[in-house]
């Protein structure tokens, strides 16, 4: 997921398309289906609540041994995690049933709702706003870590290498933290954790507060990978393959879901 910095906020990219939208479908299904202004006004409510519902609960379903450790993210909304196909049908069921009466109206709004998914999908995919992800490769930078030692980025390709940008002050970079960690634990994949800006004093005492170890904790007190990556905030997080090229970015907080699905390319 990518997001853009409105002042202090970071805004999500396909939410924000998402937004345009859901606007462009309610203008089109008012000045189009005919409807009553209050039988119109009910199903696209339904129409909203039903793809939410319907996207968030297919997600879980498809991914659920990821989420029944933390059952309650489930109502977090914010949590990335939503499955476009699971909305569409959602949406598609409530619209045969709130428009049953309106044979024509409800074929209409089957079909708008649909070229408004797929226009969705297709900005999602283009991504006409933002800079591209960068870097495409494992920057060649060398930061050292809690211990003093120099560590050079570039020397740890091989297998996959998630390097996430983070800070003390950020809340979803410290409610990510233990999820990076187990992460860490595997053989299969290489997690750096580079906080941005801070002194060593706090990053130490945050790490062992939480009892939280990394094998490459490091400092990045000039925020250099901050600029590489060309992000707008954090928490930011890079995954590379083996060969060291950019596979993705994401920008917030980061989910057990998201992260096997990374590791499952």
């Amino acid at each position: 997921m990518d997001a853009i910095a409105i002042g202090p906020l970071l805004l999500s990219l396909p939410r924000l398309y998402a937004f345009a939208a859901t606007l462009v479908l309610l203008a089109a299904s008012a000045f189009l289906l005919g409807l009553p202004r209050r039988t119109h006004g009910r199903w696209f409510n339904g129409l909203l609540l039903c793809w939410l519902l319907g996207a968030r609960l297919g997600y879980v379903v498809m991914h659920w041994d990821a989420w029944q450790a933390t059952p309650l993210d489930i109502i977090k909304l914010w949590v990335p995690g939503y499955s476009g196909i699971w909305g569409l049908a959602a949406a598609l069921l409530w619209t045969l049933w709130a428009l049953r009466r309106h044979i024509g109206a409800m074929l209409g709004a089957c079909a708008l709702t649909i070229l408004a998914s797929l226009g969705w999908l297709a900005v999602v995919t283009l991504a006409p706003i933002g800079p591209a992800p960068s870097p495409q490769e494992v920057p060649a930078l060398i930061l050292e870590d809690i211990d003093g030692n120099p560590i050079d980025l570039s020397t740890l390709t091989g297998k996959p290498l998630i390097v996430n940008l983070w800070a003390t002050w950020c809340p979803p970079c410290r409610r990510e933290m233990p999820l990076l960690a187990e992460f860490d634990q595997r053989d299969d994949v290489t997690v750096v954790v580079a906080n941005q800006g801070e002194d060593l004093t706090t990053i130490t005492r945050f790490l062992d507060t939480e009892s939280l170890e990394f094998r490459y904790a490091l400092l990045d007190p000039r925020q250099q990978l901050l600029s590489a990556s060309e992000s707008p905030g954090l928490p930011t997080t890079l995954l590379f393959d083996a060969e060291g090229k950019l596979l993705d970015r994401h920008v917030g907080e980061l989910t057990l879901p998201l992260m096997r699905d990374w590791l499952n390319r």
